[in-house]
């Protein structure tokens, strides 16, 4: 049976798709869609450098046939940032699964600040970190060859409907985009037909939430509660970098070219 291992954050680890009390994600909805074993060993929270020292060799141990390198938003959002660092180590990775033979799912991020609905001087400077990030995704996918998703220039990421409510992790309905999403890349470059399963083979996952989204009750009781604590941890590493960042280039001006990356307003 073909070995898919999960590397990333929390998006990966399932955060936003609630099932019986657990988090599931975009993961096991592929895995199951493809009839392989999944192994996960994203963690919310990772960073680049976490996932190249700590999940990597967890990874190669299994030796996946597939293997998902899904990572840049906590990179993205918390200071120290350096995207040549950042760049380092996901090139280390992607280059170990691919040596290992694996077939290796990378992606463009999407803009947080598009998301949050960041105001202009604090959109800019994450913006331009977040196009450092997937540029280097971008030249590392080329390099090696990478099922990569373009999530950042498709304009169903920014969809409302995809984001659960801290708009930071995907819903349901966003998980199941990324599992389709990334179904139709392998089903595109011919890996699906290959694949070893014990069931009656692949089937294209359903695009559509198999539990009815979150009432506006139950979205006001998760702010009220754990999106407290989230607004709080976010207030003490985010804000104060996008702060330092926005006043920084308030003295010293602000390129020209980074009028065109301020993001607009999510549907």
């Amino acid at each position: 049976m073909t070995v898919f291992a999960a590397l990333g954050d929390s998006t990966t680890a399932g955060f936003g798709d609630r099932v019986k009390g657990k988090w599931r994600g975009w993961a096991p909805i592929f895995a199951s869609a493809l009839g392989v074993r999944l192994h996960n060993f994203s963690l919310s929270g990772a960073r680049a450098a976490d996932l190249e020292r700590d999940q990597l060799p967890r990874a190669l141990a299994v030796r996946p046939t597939l293997a998902a390198v899904l990572i840049g938003t906590n990179d993205t959002l918390r200071d120290p940032f350096d995207g040549v660092r950042f760049a380092g180590h996901l090139e280390r990775t992607v280059a170990a699964l691919r040596g290992a033979g694996s077939e290796v799912l990378t992606i463009r991020l999407p803009d947080p600040g598009r998301m949050f609905g960041l105001p202009g001087p604090l959109a800019r400077p994450l913006a331009r970190r977040m196009a450092e990030i997937n540029e280097a995704a971008d030249r590392i996918a080329a390099r090696y060859d990478t099922i990569h998703f373009d999530a950042a220039g498709n304009p169903d990421s920014y969809d409302r409907r995809m984001w659960s409510v801290d708009r930071l992790h995907p819903s349901e309905r966003g998980h199941r985009f990324l599992a389709c999403s990334y179904f139709d890349l392998l089903d595109q470059r011919g890996v699906v037909k290959t694949l070893r399963t014990d069931g009656p083979g692949p089937a294209r996952p359903s695009p559509e939430p198999s539990s009815p989204p979150p009432s506006p009750l139950a979205q006001a009781l998760w702010i009220s509660t754990a999106g407290t604590h989230w607004v709080i941890r976010r207030s003490t590493d985010l804000l104060p970098g996008l702060f330092r960042l926005a006043w920084s280039e308030w003295r010293h001006g602000s390129p020209a070219a980074d009028l065109d990356m301020v993001p607009g307003k999510v549907a």
